[in-house]
């Protein structure tokens, strides 16, 4: 058997499009794809600290997390890179000056700028989904040594976009999530990135590498392994259109239909 490895993105992927849950023929499918020798990682734009327990205990050979910023594999960590402490002071200061509700993630931990109060309804949602999980949320992001090793923000308008690019575009790449909603990756870094330093650890081919996403944070690694696929329920639509093959929801046995479909067991 020629071994393969798979590499799936957590929300709308690994987990249910309706309510987040990761459903039970998931669990079974990748059991069984480790069983007949193949490989299973998550890849996600995550950081580690956010990976929760409950997406663990699916049971992977590891993870690429933080939009391939960080490797996990076993109990080893043989890729790690964070931030400048003042290159992540002078994101925070633009971003407080654009008045963006701006999220810091690392692999110890996520941080909300709260020196302004939140206002866009999802980063509201998705502050109190960290309090609600136990996230510390008191780190003091103004010491001099805070740093981490990516950051997303929501915003209302394009001009606080841009002011926030006149700085951030030295140094990091940003992904489209929404009008709203954007994520800003290291230059270098991506999932593809990822998915290639795993495939070198394993001394494995190209071929041997299969995608599953579901939005746009996904394009890298959906455009670079020749097997990638979108599960049913991808937004924005035509990111089924870039893809080898779609399966069906993630609510209706989308990774289980695949892997079977694409000879995993």
């Amino acid at each position: 058997m020629n071994r393969k490895i798979a590499f799936f993105d957590i929300d709308g992927t690994l987990t249910s499009e309706i309510d987040g849950s990761v459903p039970d023929s998931a669990r079974e499918a990748i059991r069984m794809a480790r069983e007949n020798g193949n490989l299973m990682f998550l890849n996600t734009g995550r950081c580690f600290q956010n990976v929760e327990p409950r997406f663990r205990e699916v049971g992977f050979d590891g993870y690429v997390c933080g939009c391939g910023t960080h490797i996990v594999i076993g109990n080893d960590s043989p890729l790690y890179v964070t931030q400048p402490a003042d290159r992540i002071h002078k994101i925070i200061d633009i971003a407080r000056k654009a008045q963006v509700d701006l999220l810091l993630e690392s692999r110890y931990m996520v941080m909300f700028d709260y020196s302004h109060p939140l206002t866009h309804p999802t980063a509201i949602r998705q502050d109190k989904s960290f309090k609600d999980k136990g996230y510390p949320m008191n780190i003091n992001i103004d010491d001099p040594s805070f740093t981490c090793d990516k950051f997303v923000f929501w915003y209302k308008d394009q001009e606080q976009l841009a002011k926030v690019r006149t700085v951030s575009d030295e140094w990091f790449e940003c992904i489209n999530r929404s009008d709203t909603f954007k994520e800003f990756v290291p230059k270098g870094y991506s999932k593809a990135t990822g998915i290639q330093y795993v495939l070198d650890y394993y001394n494995l081919p190209l071929e041997a590498a299969y995608a599953f996403g579901d939005s746009n944070n996904d394009l890298s690694m959906l455009e670079y392994v020749p097997n990638s696929v979108a599960m049913g329920n991808s937004e924005p639509a035509d990111l089924k259109e870039k893809v080898a093959h779609v399966t069906t929801n993630a609510s209706d046995n989308g990774i289980a239909n695949a892997l079977k479909k694409l000879g995993f067991f």
